[in-house]
């Protein structure tokens, strides 16, 4: 056994750093940037023929940490219920591979990293960063664990896009791609969200054009950009059956406290967030969420001409953030390129927040979905009796 096979049986927090000097990593916007480290994490092992992987790209806010490990039982992952033994994606079966993005926070280079060329954080000085370049930046951690093709790329919303980018980017890397409410380009509207949560970042005084590292965070800014995102998540109908009109016991004369019960979740998710986010990561990203538009002009039917990956793509009903039919867009651009695709839309309530949370339903459909894929079967994905429709 090798010292790398070694390394892959264990499942803990590790550190791939690539793009030394001279030459760097390269940006799509043509900058470069260098040391570049990446946190990852890893589950299960890596079969002989280096065929099971399985590459977890996470949303906006998410990192590495994607289900528990051997040593951190106590520890659970942001997707555990789905990743695990036994589980949807069995890591009795499959090695599970997720790392934290570039320009992130939790461990992987980003605008809170030292910078090498001043010995102080990045800040606003680090350079802009794409979809593409942390889908180039996962390919290089898979090129190192030597791993030549991926069992799958699955991902929601951000970790969507980067689906969608490994794509069309490296399709001849993929076996199989899941893409889990997302959308292939933003909308006005939902890059106006994103531009409001960044001006009120910017506009707290402790944010100092990005120079806030030395001294007080711009909490109260970052806190009120989450709170306008976490709205987007939920549906109506969640916030209802969740909070009504419920008010907060109160403990003092009405003023402009959290006195209904929507209030005081939105602003305990804001200060929680501020405890484990950084604001400048949070610019950079809403920026490349924003910028991801795999369209840029090309026709419909020639975006994933070529791909050989058999697609499940996953909506759900009440997502109003990345509604069905931007999936459906991405399933009929799949179609017209002659790819082997499957759409399922789960009737959930929670909204956007429902990629995390109908864990029995994605669980049934990734399931499945790994078998024909593994198996080289033509059948689709087995669907279930009522909550799902396909097209």
């Amino acid at each position: 056994m090798t010292v790398l096979d070694q390394q892959l049986l264990k499942s803990e927090t590790k550190k791939f750093t690539f793009g030394y000097a001279p030459d760097h990593f390269i940006l799509e916007s043509g900058e470069k940037i260098g040391p570049v480290t990446l946190a990852y994490e890893t589950y299960g092992k890596l079969d002989k023929k280096r065929t099971n992987a399985i590459l977890v790209a996470h949303a906006l806010s998410g990192d590495a940490h994607v289900a528990r490990n051997q040593k951190e039982n106590n520890n659970p992952g942001w997707w555990d219920n789905l990743i695990g033994p036994g589980k949807g994606i069995d890591t009795n079966k499959y090695f599970v591979i997720c790392s934290n993005i570039i320009g992130g926070c939790m461990g992987s280079t980003g605008p809170s990293s030292i910078n090498p060329q001043t010995g102080y954080e990045y800040g606003i000085d680090f350079p802009m960063i794409s979809i593409g370049d942390m889908v180039n930046a996962q390919k290089l951690l898979i090129d190192n664990l030597g791993i030549e093709k991926l069992l799958t790329v699955i991902g929601g919303s951000m970790g969507g896009m980067q689906v969608l980018q490994w794509m069309i980017a490296y399709p001849e890397r993929i076996r199989s791609s899941i893409p889990i409410a997302t959308t292939m380009k933003h909308t006005p509207q939902q890059i106006a969200f994103n531009e409001a949560g960044r001006q009120a970042i910017i506009a707290d005084p402790n944010w100092k054009k990005g120079q806030y590292y030395s001294s007080r965070v711009p909490a109260k800014g970052l806190a009120v950009a989450r709170m306008i995102g976490h709205i987007t998540y939920m549906s109506e109908i969640s916030m209802s059956e969740k909070f009504g009109r419920r008010f907060k016991r109160r403990k003092e004369p009405y003023k402009f406290g959290a006195e209904f019960e929507v209030e005081g979740y939105l602003r305990y998710c804001g200060d929680n967030f501020v405890k484990r986010f950084d604001a400048n990561s949070y610019l950079y990203l809403t920026k490349a969420i924003d910028y991801f538009n795999i369209l840029n002009g090309k026709r419909l039917a020639r975006i994933f001409k070529g791909l050989k990956a058999k697609v499940l793509v996953i909506a759900f009903k009440s997502d109003w953030l990345y509604p069905a039919h931007q999936s459906q867009e991405i399933v009929k651009a799949c179609k017209l390129s002659g790819v082997d695709t499957t759409y399922c839309e789960i009737k959930s309530t929670y909204g956007h927040d429902a990629f995390l949370l109908e864990i029995e339903e994605e669980e049934h459909l990734i399931k499945h979905f790994l078998n024909t894929v593994t198996n080289g079967s033509n059948n689709g994905v087995e669907k279930p009796e009522t909550d799902l429709h396909e097209n």
